[in-house]
């Protein structure tokens, strides 16, 4: 049987997430990170498990009183990017355990590089019995690979950006060919789609394509369109925009393309904040949509998610809090496929 990445979209088990505290670089906001969180656990609880990693899991019960599915696992953290620290899970299931060293070494990564290795006995003793799951996860994978920089279509196409997997400090990779068969042997992807362009001024991950374009299901991308001459972003997404028009799917179609707003511009300290609208979390009947106090792009960003999902209900969150760390609501969470 061939493995492949299996894709958001498919029917999950749990989401991760890896609560901040006051040793993160949440500590000058901790409280409205704290708020931020809480209500993505709240919402996701409503349609499926979620596991919460924290160094200390009973303050966090305590605070979020008793909800049903939502269970704790003790672990240092450096941060709260599980999307970049988690497993990915293939069809075989295998889950892969990419190393992680803080985007190329910007940032410490110490614990969380190892998060995994710490909790997987006990995570699959709480959310996983069936003998389709391979227990024999020993080692780490010799390769720097974050989860918000592939996307799955669950049929053998990844979607990537040449930005990140060739940025430095990471695997040194020589040419598209050799990141190519990286991924082949590492994800099973038949076929590897490289855009070269697109970019967020304030992004600390060297252009993750989950900040630009997101594959969906029925041969759909959504992604960033800025219509904007006068922003910085213009010429780069537009070029952007029609590398996706020359996609093809596997069988030689054009992809259909839904493109979602560009986010007005954000500050902190005057420096652009990389909002996206592409950083959306699909879950069990549901797909979280972050929003940034921008009635109109918010609403717009809706409205093209409920295009690409039909049958499952759009949750906006505010995740103005959460873009002030220069990551979003897709970056702080991991799903979990059924197995």
């Amino acid at each position: 049987m061939n493995k492949f990445l299996i894709p958001e979209w498919a029917l999950q088990t749990f989401v991760q997430v890896a609560w901040p505290h006051a040793d993160t670089d949440w500590s000058p906001y901790l409280e409205e990170a704290c708020r931020c969180f809480e209500s993505i656990v709240r919402t996701i609880a409503a349609f499926e498990d979620v596991l919460i990693v924290s160094p200390e899991p009973e303050a966090v019960r305590l605070r979020l009183g008793d909800i049903s599915g939502v269970h704790y696992i003790a672990c240092p953290t450096n941060d709260t990017w599980t999307r970049d620290t988690g497993f990915l899970t293939l069809s075989d299931g295998s889950f892969c355990d990419f190393q992680f060293n803080g985007w190329g070494m910007k940032f410490a990564a110490c614990h969380d590089n190892r998060i995994n290795a710490r909790i997987f006995p006990e995570m699959l003793r709480t959310f996983y019995q069936a003998p389709t799951v391979n227990p024999a996860y020993t080692d780490r994978l010799n390769i720097v690979l974050e989860g918000g920089s592939v996307e799955s279509d669950g049929c053998g196409t990844i979607l990537t950006t040449t930005s990140c997997l060739f940025a430095p400090n990471r695997n040194g990779f020589r040419s598209k060919k050799e990141a190519d068969d990286m991924l082949r042997q590492a994800l099973g992807a038949l076929r590897v789609l490289w855009l070269d362009h697109g970019h967020l001024e304030g992004d600390d991950t060297d252009g993750h394509i989950d900040t630009l374009a997101r594959l969906c299901p029925d041969d759909t991308i959504l992604y960033i369109r800025c219509d904007n001459a006068a922003d910085t972003h213009y010429e780069d997404l537009k070029a952007m925009e029609q590398e996706l028009q020359a996609f093809r799917t596997a069988d030689g179609r054009p992809y259909r393309l839904l493109p979602l707003p560009m986010a007005a511009p954000m500050y902190d300290d005057g420096e652009r904040l990389p909002a996206t609208y592409a950083n959306y979390l699909v879950i069990n009947g549901a797909v979280l949509l972050p929003t940034y106090g921008q009635t109109e792009n918010d609403r717009e960003a809706a409205r093209q998610l409920q295009t690409a999902f039909p049958d499952r209900k759009i949750i906006p969150i505010d995740c103005q809090i959460l873009v002030r760390q220069h990551g979003s609501l897709h970056c702080s969470t991991m799903q979990f496929p059924a197995l």
